[in-house]
């Protein structure tokens, strides 16, 4: 296979990946190959940790930070410090040879870190993780509550972006200008989630422990952290079906998108029929500091909620 001027030798194209749905590795592949210069807008020189199966869901699958020795000299790779000590070198999608390249290396799904490869202290990017409590499928209640949040954000001078994440929920994502760092913004997504919770304290919470939450919704920032990750925009999920974690628009979302509703089978007729709604999402980041006397001041209006993080 020919690609950005890169010869690509792939294998094992008909081994089953995901064999409820008949689907194989060679179709994993020219799903990336398809979608690589959409996928490449998000990834943006972000290295990545990746998720391979080398045997399809049915065999075991691990997680990867370091790059292989055997990877190709041409594919990008950035030192990355690790806090304890010591570092790893991370592999960079920075073409669509590398990302199908490392599809044929049975990635399945490519998780990039929140900051660039030419800054990791500071990220582009600020995401909250919303699921429906533990074992619950409540969609409606995730869906209100990534609206809620947007309402929020509002408030803020803020614009949001969401995505299904291809398994239980949404994310919530807006974007930085990489001027804080990731103190700045972990406590600023906090903070926001704390005033969701103090105005709606039946329906959020930031409690930690799963025996606090009581049916209530874990407003998670906790992605916002050195070294932290999240699923790539289009990336396949390893899950049963090939899901995709898919950008929306938010009238999308308003009229009953689903976390699941986007596969490997129906994505590319998706983007066919409507352009990628987050096309021009770094066109609107931010600077966090901009914004957190506004913060401030809405937190000082709502009254501390029991049980708040």
């Amino acid at each position: 296979m020919q690609i950005d001027g890169r010869h690509i030798e792939t294998s094992n194209r008909d081994k089953p990946f995901f064999p409820e749905a008949g689907l194989t590795k060679g179709d994993l592949v020219d799903y990336y190959a398809d979608l690589g210069d959409t996928m490449l807008v998000h990834l943006d020189g972000h290295p990545v940790s990746l998720q391979r199966f080398p045997d399809g869901l049915d065999g075991e699958g691990f997680y990867q930070k370091d790059a292989s020795a055997h990877f190709p000299d041409w594919l990008t790779r950035v030192r990355f410090p690790k806090r304890e000590g010591g570092h790893f070198m991370a592999p960079v999608i920075d073409s669509r040879a590398a990302l199908v390249y490392l599809a044929d290396q049975a990635m399945i799904t490519p998780h990039p870190y929140l900051a660039r490869a030419d800054d990791l202290e500071r990220p582009d990017r600020l995401i909250f993780d919303l699921d429906p409590p533990e074992g619950g499928r409540d969609v409606a209640s995730v869906r209100r509550a990534a609206l809620d949040l947007r309402g929020l954000l509002d408030e803020l001078s803020l614009s949001a972006w969401v995505q299904t994440t291809g398994s239980r929920g949404f994310h919530v994502v807006v974007p930085l200008d990489a001027g804080a760092d990731f103190d700045a913004s972990r406590a600023f997504a906090r903070d926001t989630a704390r005033v969701l919770v103090r105005r709606h304290p039946d329906r959020y919470t930031l409690a930690q422990r799963k025996r606090q939450r009581r049916g209530r919704i874990f407003l998670d920032v906790m992605r916002n952290a050195y070294g932290a990750t999240a699923v790539a925009p289009y990336a396949v999920r390893a899950l049963a079906g090939a899901p995709v974690a898919t950008p929306l628009s938010w009238p999308e979302l308003e009229r009953g998108a689903t976390p699941r509703g986007w596969t490997l089978g129906n994505l590319r007729r998706r983007l066919a029929q409507k352009a990628d709604p987050w096309a021009e999402m770094a066109r609107h980041a931010v600077a966090l500091s901009a914004h957190r006397e506004a913060l401030d001041r809405l937190l000082a209006r709502e009254p501390p909620a029991e049980e708040e993080a």
